[in-house]
């Protein structure tokens, strides 16, 4: 087993190296456990959804809760306005949530944790909502960055702050995901080195901090996913319903 703690975010390629024009295509081990947690979520729902049930079974019970939750946080947070885009909000916060879930096991790959897919899924829905207000509102959704009742002395500045917010939504939302994920496991590969060091007798101390930070990891995993929904359910509705 790796002692260095960083080695678990290691990306390497399974299988032959696939090139095309100069781009690398290689099946990794991020691709697996995208795959596996893809194939999780759909054999979940699948059996979630195949019999329905006036009694329901724990699998349908768990589908529909779900269902209902991102279902209520749409509606609180975007209002009705968003409910088309609720297959997209659901997917988003399913995956995530799996995939930050199947990385708490041991020998696993946190896909999560590294920056290049948190960024990519950050850009893929703050380019789509930047041209969702476009297509719905044309110039005018520009008016997001002019704040209403600002004086027009501190304009120019305000817009240049609401400018900057604004661009900096996708690297706060990837950043977010990514340094928690990444920070979480690390500690626990850190704890974990120490009860292995400190053999038997010394291990207890740090045994239970690891059991705690499981504990706490797991929490932060659902968290995530949570906040990474809300938010982009938030951009939406600045999208759709043009509050400046």
């Amino acid at each position: 087993m790796a002692t260095n703690p960083m080695h678990q975010f290691n990306v390497y390629k399974i299988g032959p190296k696939i090139e095309i024009s100069g781009i690398d295509l290689s099946f990794t081990n991020s691709s697996l456990f995208m795959l596996i947690s893809g194939t999780l979520i759909a054999l979940f729902f699948l059996f979630g959804t195949k019999e329905k049930k006036i009694i329901p079974s724990k699998i349908q019970l768990i589908s529909e809760m779900l269902y209902n939750f991102i279902s209520k946080m749409i509606s609180d947070t975007a209002g009705k306005k968003a409910k088309p885009y609720f297959p997209f909000i659901f997917s988003l916060f399913v995956f995530i949530l799996v995939c930050n879930m199947v990385g708490m096991l041991p020998y696993s790959f946190t896909v999560t944790s590294h920056i290049i897919v948190t960024l990519t899924f950050a850009l893929f829905i703050f380019i789509g909502v930047t041209i969702l207000g476009f297509v719905k509102h044309g110039f005018k959704y520009l008016k997001i960055f002019v704040p209403s009742g600002v004086p027009l002395v501190l304009l120019p500045i305000i817009s240049i702050i609401e400018i900057i917010s604004y661009l900096s939504r996708p690297v706060s939302l990837s950043v977010r995901l990514f340094a928690n994920m990444m920070a979480g496991h690390t500690m626990l590969k850190v704890f974990g080195g120490f009860v292995i060091s400190l053999g038997l007798i010394g291990g207890w101390l740090p045994l239970s901090f690891s059991v705690a930070l499981t504990g706490l990891e797991i929490l932060v995993a659902f968290l995530q996913a949570y906040v990474f929904a809300i938010l982009t359910c938030i951009y939406l509705n600045d999208a759709l319903n043009l509050h400046h």
